[in-house]
């Protein structure tokens, strides 16, 4: 199989397992708040992933500076930005933060090709475009002013949150071609857990965070292996074909929340999303393959 094949099928596997752990992380943060989540995320990779690192973290800090330097900024702004995004969701409405959150793939693919001259040719440019705007229609549960957009709740997090994701997004697929994916998820696992864990400390919530984990632990593994899985296909994927068209497609995993709605909730979605879900769909199988 060819690498950058390889890459596209790890970027859906990616976009299929986020789509559904959506479902649990909404569940989750209802029950553990947004910090007990991520705390719960991060502390499972952590442990999961240690096994199969441990033997290759001495080179780590033997090896590039380079490596280190990089995946030392990919932990505080991959942080950052998913904080942001839980208090996204927190204060604002899912159906104005969602389409914005879309903008993490063109930050993404202009790093990748500004840092690492990382080149897309015009056909996968118009294809990435037209896959946004199905996934922004996808989103856009009702018609939203331009101007009431700006100053919607949440709006302005979301913004920052995209950005800051988007730069997350390249540098955890520059850090996992420097050292490896495995490695990069757990870098940034354990930096934010432990992180988590001293603000927990901190407030004096991190007994009873670990109690409301145990009480809830069979909703949080769910969420936890999902995220997981998607992340590391995530990594995977991006060490193999260009990052900005990876990043587009595992953004698709908007399209498996909605069928997911539509064939278990019976839920009902407007002309226009129907004509996102087809235009993303569509977008997303021809951008593939072509991609090789």
């Amino acid at each position: 199989m060819d690498i950058a094949n390889l890459g596209v099928g790890l970027a859906f596997v990616a976009m299929l397992a986020w789509g559904m752990g959506d479902f649990f992380i909404q569940k989750s943060v209802k029950k553990v708040g947004d910090v007990g989540a991520l705390f719960c995320m991060t502390l499972f990779g952590t442990v999961v992933l240690s096994p199969f690192v441990y033997k290759n973290l001495p080179a780590l800090f033997t090896g590039s500076y380079q490596t280190l330097v990089i995946l030392g900024i990919l932990c505080v702004v991959l942080f950052i930005a998913a904080l942001l995004d839980f208090e996204s969701l927190r204060v604002g409405k899912l159906s104005v933060v969602e389409p914005i959150w879309s903008f993490e793939v063109p930050v993404s693919a202009l790093l990748a090709f500004v840092i690492l001259r990382e080149a897309i040719n015009f056909e996968q440019v118009v294809l990435i475009i037209l896959l946004l705007l199905g996934l922004m229609l996808v989103s856009l549960k009702s018609k939203i002013e331009f101007c009431k957009l700006i100053f919607e709740k949440g709006t302005i997090i979301a913004f920052i949150a995209a950005i800051l994701m988007g730069v997350a997004n390249f540098l955890m697929g520059w850090g996992s071609r420097l050292s490896d994916p495995l490695m990069a998820n757990f870098i940034t696992d354990i930096f934010i857990a432990s992180l988590l864990a001293i603000i927990l400390i901190g407030r004096g919530r991190f007994r009873t965070t670990i109690k409301e984990l145990v009480v809830n632990r069979k909703i949080l593994l769910q969420m936890s292996l999902l995220d997981k899985i998607a992340w590391v296909a995530f990594a995977f994927a991006m060490s193999l074909a260009p990052i900005g068209i990876i990043v587009a497609l595992s953004e698709s995993y908007i399209i498996i929340a909605v069928i997911l709605g539509l064939t278990i909730n019976k839920e009902k979605i407007k002309f226009h999303q129907k004509i996102g879900l087809v235009m993303a769909i569509i977008s997303a199988i021809v951008l593939a393959a072509i991609t090789t």
